[in-house]
């Protein structure tokens, strides 16, 4: 019997162990591709480093979490940030608090199925609160929205990176299911937030 429970156990431990080593932080994210910058109406803003956001907090699912910046990964999509605890900012797009499209992404879960930093983002509503607060201590209020999920390969890159009428702060994350012949979850969700 205790043969049969070890035997078990070092199952499990396999299969969570190989879902971890398929399941790594550059793979998983936003994983959407940013539109070319002939294509934006938005233009890059250069941030100096004070106005570089920093923190994130977002009381009503209770995220309270450092912000780094990412760029474009190895696949040509946007870059997702090192570790399951932090979010990452789009450097090259809007600076948050700017006219335009600020983007953060952030994971769903980690390689072991426990919950990311945006696991519960798909809960918020219209009117939460987040906050962002700048590296010279400066912050930023916005006010969700609206909430959308999309398939994978229908998410509005336009809108997610290039709306240009107000100061945006858009959140992205995975949802829907894990596909493992494409190693990546087949929805995004999508938090658009206006500055308040």
């Amino acid at each position: 019997m205790v043969g049969l429970v070890t035997l078990a156990a070092a199952g499990v431990f396999l299969f969570v162990l190989v879902h971890a080593v398929w399941y790594a932080p550059e793979e998983e994210g936003a994983a959407v591709a940013p539109p070319s910058s002939s294509g934006s109406s938005t233009p890059t803003v250069i941030a100096s480093a004070k106005d570089v956001p920093v923190r994130l907090s977002i009381p009503s699912i209770n995220v309270d979490t450092n912000i780094q910046d990412v760029g474009i990964g190895k696949t040509g999509n946007m870059a997702v940030p090192s570790n399951y605890t932090d979010v990452g900012w789009y450097r090259y797009g809007t600076l948050p608090g700017v006219v335009g499209s600020a983007v953060i992404d952030g994971h769903v879960d980690n390689g072991f199925g426990l919950d990311a930093v945006f696991k519960h983002i798909s809960d918020l509503k219209p009117g939460d609160d987040i906050y962002l607060q700048a590296q010279s201590g400066e912050e930023l209020h916005f006010v969700v929205e609206d909430v959308e999920t999309y398939a994978a390969a229908d998410v509005p890159l336009q809108e997610l990176f290039t709306r240009a009428d107000k100061a945006r702060l858009n959140l992205i994350t995975c949802a829907g299911q894990w596909e493992p012949d494409q190693d990546a979850y087949d929805h995004r969700t999508v938090v658009y937030a206006v500055l308040a």
